[in-house]
């Protein structure tokens, strides 16, 4: 018997895999981030791309027609995490500081505005690492925040994921590049000469 197998939606190549926590409650103050991995490639230096959103919708599940939390991924704030930003991420997951730069977090500046990024170890109310982003727009025309509470688990795991990416995030996705080794086999057979005689 042949069974048909359903064809993917997105061409291949389109598709970017992502991680992403989701954190609505009762009072409908949750977050969500969604993570991108970009290796390197070419003379672009690699990053991880994270985008953060406020609640929008509190979950009622009773009667009829249940709904869902929702989050407002259209006015998400959006941060390019580099090399140096993700080491000093990792330092505050491992334990080695309480804080990014003893709370003052990180600055990232661009033509439209400026970010900061704020990451924190928290013991009360409950165990677990504050994301906050702070960001305000060049125009003046306003500023806007977004924050998400990730629990000892998920550091874990994310802590681990960036790890494992920083290889790729440095010096991309590894290939093999064609090259002459003429001149090196040369000196090989030479050497191998030199010790036969």
């Amino acid at each position: 018997m042949n069974e048909t197998r359903p064809q993917p939606t997105a061409p291949i190549g389109r598709f970017r895999p992502n991680l992403t926590f989701y954190h609505p409650n009762a009072k409908g103050t949750g977050g969500a981030i969604a993570l991108n991995l970009h290796p390197a490639h070419d003379d672009v230096g690699g990053s991880i791309m994270a985008k953060v959103a406020n609640q929008t919708a509190v979950a009622d599940r009773r009667g009829p027609n249940p709904t869902y939390a929702r989050f407002d991924w259209e006015n998400a704030i959006c941060v390019k995490l580099d090399f140096n930003d993700l080491c000093k991420i990792l330092q505050v997951f491992r334990g080695e500081c309480e804080s990014i730069d003893d709370g003052r977090g990180l600055y990232h500046r661009s033509p439209t505005g400026a970010t900061r990024i704020v990451l924190r170890h928290l013991v009360t109310p409950v165990p677990g690492y504050s994301l906050e982003l702070y960001r305000t727009r060049a125009d003046g025309a306003g500023e806007a925040n977004a924050h998400l509470l990730i629990s000892p688990s998920e550091a874990t795991g994310l802590c681990e994921a960036i790890a494992g990416s920083m290889s790729v995030i440095c010096f991309g996705i590894p290939m093999l590049v064609a090259h002459d080794t003429t001149a090196y086999r040369e000196k090989v057979q030479e050497a191998r000469h030199v010790a036969a005689s």
